[in-house]
Formats: structure tokens, C-alpha cells, sequence
């Protein structure tokens, strides 16, 4: 009997413990070295490391009105692109459930965007945002095609949601998708019999039934959401005049332009906080919101 739970162990090392490895390598040991990092003033180039104690954590909170007004944008992108994500993945999904011939065709053409990079992605939409709009815009006398829209605070702000949510949508649709069709026809069927109406199927019985999809995308978005950067960084570079900087740009300048390694790191801890007490709410509701259904 031993020999065979040595077997049996040995089996389990040899197809985890390689990825067990590489997750310690990758994520566990730069975790904490980032946490003693942030309590020195080490500016990433040198081999001298000074202990500084907690004094990046008060100068951020005393004295980087920047970190936070990023924080705010952040904060107020994240709301915006989870409520427009989600929204437009749980539509495609609802649409593409149903027997359409080219559903296969148009699940694909909706999920292409995801595959894309970001940095990619967003040199696109800068293209589109200050070429394309401009020229329809002298073409047709639309207003709507004639903002500056990365040249304002407000535009830019919508601009980012706008390519986000398109990137992302398709994405979540995929899972809603999954969901949507592990919910019982014969149940959906009784109701219209019973003389439910789309309303009453979508509100009272489909909704319920993928809750845990909607814990996932959630989940999922808000955290996609809060570590924007490589989109931000292609479309407006934090402009104009920091209106539309993520806290994962002001992270970066600090640490690699400005040299302020022990800084930077201290400010990513903290962002690493936040973030993680925000998910864990989420899930905390959505979940309880399961059990209720």
C-alpha cells in the first residue's frame, strides 16, 4: 500500500511540481521581495539598498497627490468598464444562444479583439479616435465624429472605456455563453407555457441560474479593469495633462523613469491592497447572491 501512494505521489510531482515551481519562481519570491523592496529607497540600478522603514508609505500618503488623483481615474474607469462589459457580453451571449445559423461565425468575430494585444489595440483606436472620426466627421457634420476625443478629459476618459469594453467584451461573452446553456430548456419552456414573458425569463429565471457567471466576469473585469496599462499607455500616455493616468502608469514612471524603485514598489503594495479588498467584496456579494438564488 505504500508503495502504491508513493506511486501515486510521485505521478502528482511530476505533472504539478513543474508548474508548482515555475508559480514559486514567478509570483511568490518577486511577491516578496516587492514587500521588502517598498520599505527601501533602492532606485533599481545600483547595489546599494537603504533601509528606509515606512517612510515611501507615509511620503505617498502625505505628499503624491498625483498617486491618488490616478487612483480616482482608476477607480471611475473600473465602475464605468465593468457595468458596459458586462452588459454587452451578457446581450451577445443571450443573442448568440439562440439558433442562429452564423453564431458559430459571429462568436468568433466578437472574440477576436480579445486575442489582440493591448499596445496593438490601442495604436489602432488612436488611428481610428483621431484620423478615422476626423474624417467622417468633415464627411458627414456629425458632432459625435468631430470631438477631440483623446485631446479632452472627459472624451479621452470615455475613448479608454470604449476600447476596453470592446476588447473585453467578447471575452465574458464566451463565459456567459457557457452558462447560458446549462440552463435547463424544459424550464424555460414551462414558463412560456405558464405565460411568462422575455422579461420575466431573463429576470426571474435565467439571471438566477447564471449567477456564478456573472461571479467570474465580475471578478474577472474589475480586476482587468483596476490594472489597465498597456491600453492606457498606447492611447493617451496618461494625457492630457495626467487626466487619464492609471495608478499602473503612475506605478511605472515612479519605478523606472524616475528611478525610484523602493517608491514605485511601495505604491504597487498598496495598489495590490486595494484591489484585492475590491475583488474579495465582489466575490463575497456575488456569491452570497448565489446561495440566495
Amino acid at each position: 500500500m505504500k508503495k502504491v501512494k508513493f506511486k501515486k505521489l510521485l505521478t502528482y510531482l511530476a505533472f504539478v511540481g513543474p508548474a508548482l515551481i515555475f508559480f514559486f519562481v514567478i509570483q511568490i519570491i518577486p511577491f516578496f521581495m516587492g514587500i521588502y523592496y517598498s520599505f527601501t529607497s533602492w532606485n533599481g540600478v545600483s547595489s546599494a539598498v537603504e533601509w528606509v522603514g515606512f517612510d515611501n508609505y507615509l511620503r505617498i500618503l502625505r505628499d503624491d497627490p498625483k498617486f491618488f488623483q490616478s487612483f480616482g481615474f482608476t477607480t471611475k474607469f473600473m465602475l464605468a468598464a465593468v457595468v458596459i462589459s458586462n452588459v454587452i457580453g451578457l446581450s451577445l451571449a443571450l443573442l448568440l444562444n439562440a439558433a442562429l445559423k452564423t453564431r458559430n461565425i459571429l462568436r468568433t468575430v466578437f472574440f477576436i479583439p480579445n486575442v489582440i494585444g493591448g499596445l496593438l489595440l490601442g495604436f489602432i483606436w488612436q488611428f481610428i479616435f483621431v484620423k478615422g472620426f476626423a474624417a467622417v466627421g468633415n464627411l458627414t457634420g456629425i458632432p459625435f465624429f468631430k470631438m477631440a476625443w483623446l485631446g479632452d478629459a472627459n472624451t479621452a476618459f470615455w475613448g479608454i472605456v470604449i476600447v476596453f469594453a470592446w476588447q473585453i467584451s467578447g471575452y465574458m461573452m464566451v463565459i456567459y455563453i457557457a452558462a447560458l446553456q446549462g440552463v435547463d430548456t424544459n424550464l424555460l419552456e414551462a414558463a412560456k407555457i405558464d405565460g411568462a414573458s422575455s422579461w420575466v425569463l431573463l429576470t426571474k429565471i435565467i439571471i438566477p441560474l447564471i449567477l456564478p457567471a456573472f461571479t467570474i466576469c465580475f471578478f474577472l473585469t474589475i480586476s482587468m479593469a483596476f490594472k489597465i496599462f498597456d491600453l492606457n499607455l498606447s492611447l493617451t500616455g496618461g494625457g492630457p495633462f495626467n487626466s487619464t493616468q492609471s495608478v499602473a502608469i503612475n506605478i511605472y514612471q515612479e519605478a523606472f523613469q524616475n528611478n525610484r524603485y523602493g517608491l514605485g514598489t511601495a505604491k504597487s503594495i498598496l495598489f495590490f491592497v486595494v484591489v484585492a479588498i475590491f475583488t474579495t467584496i465582489q466575490v463575497m456579494i456575488t456569491k452570497r447572491k448565489e446561495v440566495e438564488a
